[in-house]
């Protein structure tokens, strides 16, 4: 079983960065594909960006193009999703999640999830 925990999350105005951390435990870290998504109030969950396990390449929905970036430290099992610019419709939970063999934009595909960290951008 893979264990991760969100951090990161707060209260920011419109314009400000934030870099939300997941933090995994339990299994051997390096083998997963992390992907980060997030849900507002109301909508269903949305793919943000994932990166991969080994290569370490990384995919963005085109909403987080040019604005945020995922990376990963394998060594500290801990993947993170810098946010510049941020707007008012970026407010929601973020989450992270797992999954091994393919990377994929699809929450349905990922085997394991954190609690979530919470994004207010106010205007």
């Amino acid at each position: 079983q893979l264990q991760l925990v969100e951090s990161g999350g707060g209260l920011v105005q419109a314009g400000d960065s934030l870099r939300l951390s997941c933090a995994a435990s339990g299994h051997t870290f390096s083998n997963y594909h992390m992907g980060w998504f997030r849900q507002a109030p109301g909508k269903e969950r949305e793919f943000v960006g994932y990166i991969r396990s080994s290569a370490g390449t990384t995919r963005y929905a085109d909403s987080a193009k040019g604005r945020f970036t995922i990376s990963r430290d394998n060594a500290k099992s801990t993947v993170y999703l810098q946010t510049y610019s941020l707007k008012p419709e970026d407010t929601a939970i973020y989450y992270c999640a797992a999954k091994t063999l393919w990377a994929s934009t699809s929450p349905a595909d990922y085997d394991y999830w954190g609690q979530g960290t919470q994004v207010t951008v106010s205007s």
